[in-house]
């Protein structure tokens, strides 16, 4: 986009620059036929006062072009070839009047190339000093010399405040260049900011969906195995349950690592109601499911978020709480409120000495991205309560 801006800009700038030759062209050819067409002096002074004017257009198409484009001009570079032309249209004008119509073309380079105060005394020298000069060479009326005095004055008033419209213009242009390439530079570091901040959005997403599935699968599995582990000399039948158990983590393990890859919903939701998601869950995990109120189906984002709590407080519970405690898992619909709760009477822990951690904090965003909210009740010898509500009207939340 900003490619085929400045594309548009150089096209733009390249052919108001042609206008600009042509306008110079035109101004130089009136002077040339003006001057060999006067009246006064006589021909070789008037031959003479032409062939001052020839090398101004090879000085204009190597130097004078160069630095018009310059940005900004060279100031040394443009004194010296407002100086060389200045030699060769000054004498021009002493000798024939008609050569200060080159004055048009020169004036306004004067003010594209040069400082404002330097601008002005070129432009100065530019209308008075060919009627000067041209009044000592020729002498002529009084009411001639006073008819060219004042319409220099005028031209130089004029051309004065023409200039300085210019010059403010070009100031106004540069500044507004200044705050594009600003803007630019800041659409630039706004879309970096964004990619990024997308890029660490989505790696957040990816960490907190792998903790809620795979990892918690996993410390189930190696749970199971630690169970099997000490009932295979004793308790071949509970060793079998708990083997079968493994099994269904694994594959349940597997068919979430393609949902998430898939970017579906979570696999215990595929096709499934959300009781029947607790319902397994739970029986993963030894735990009991109670459901009160009217079942019904909810929007995707309560659901995944009740289900990955689910998993979350049923993980953390057999992890801290160990396998043989008691587990109950409740699901309560109400008109305007989902409410899962997770509770174990385990040894418990105090919350406010919990730092650092993942599954906690993970479960918190997730209840506030859908306005809701997650609690957790413990002390120590007095077992856990995670309890986390889920408007089913969507709140704002800061």
């Amino acid at each position: 986009m900003s490619g085929a801006a400045d594309a548009g800009s150089a096209y733009t700038w390249e052919r108001s620059f042609r206008l600009w030759d042509t306008y110079f062209a035109l101004i130089w050819v009136a002077t040339l036929v003006s001057v060999l067409a006067a009246d006064h002096p006589g021909r070789p002074v008037r031959a003479v006062a032409a062939a001052l004017l020839v090398p101004l257009v090879p000085l204009y198409v190597r130097e004078g072009r160069r630095l018009i484009q310059g940005d900004p001009p060279d100031q040394r570079r443009t004194i010296g070839y407002l100086t060389a032309a200045l030699a060769l249209v000054l004498p021009s004008a002493v000798l024939v009047g008609e050569t200060r119509l080159l004055a048009f073309a020169l004036i306004p380079q004067c003010f594209m190339t040069l400082r404002l105060r330097s601008a002005l005394v070129a432009v100065a020298v530019v209308n008075l000093v060919p009627v000067a000069g041209w009044a000592l060479l020729w002498r002529p009326s009084t009411r001639d010399v006073v008819f060219n005095a004042l319409f220099s004055l005028v031209s130089f008033v004029f051309s004065v405040a023409v200039g300085i419209w210019i010059i403010r213009i070009i100031e106004q242009s540069q500044e507004r260049a200044e705050l594009i390439a600003e803007l630019d530079a800041s659409r630039h570091e706004i879309g970096r900011l964004s990619e990024a901040h997308g890029a660490l959005a989505e790696r957040e997403r990816l960490a907190r969906e792998i903790h809620d599935t795979l990892a918690q699968g996993f410390t189930s599995l190696v749970m199971l195995i630690q169970a099997v582990e000490a009932e295979l000399d004793h308790d071949l039948p509970e060793a079998r349950r708990h083997l079968r158990l493994m099994d269904e983590t694994a594959r349940q393990n597997l068919a979430e690592a393609r949902a998430l890859v898939a970017g579906g919903a979570p696999a215990d939701l595929d096709g499934a109601s959300l009781p029947d998601a607790l319902g397994r869950l739970a029986a993963r995990h030894d735990a009991v499911l109670e459901v009160t109120g009217p079942v019904r189906t909810l929007p995707a984002g309560p659901e995944v978020v009740a289900l990955r709590a689910c998993q979350e407080a049923l993980a953390n519970a057999r992890k801290h709480a160990g396998i043989s405690v008691v587990v109950g898992v409740s699901l309560a619909y109400a008109d305007d409120l989902l409410t899962v709760s997770v509770r174990d009477d385990g040894p418990g822990f105090d919350p406010g000495a919990v730092r650092g951690g993942y599954g906690l904090a993970g479960l918190r965003a997730r209840a506030v991205e859908v306005g809701g909210t997650a609690e957790v009740r413990s002390a120590p010898g007095g077992g856990t309560v995670v309890t986390v509500r889920l408007p089913l009207v969507r709140r704002e939340t800061p």
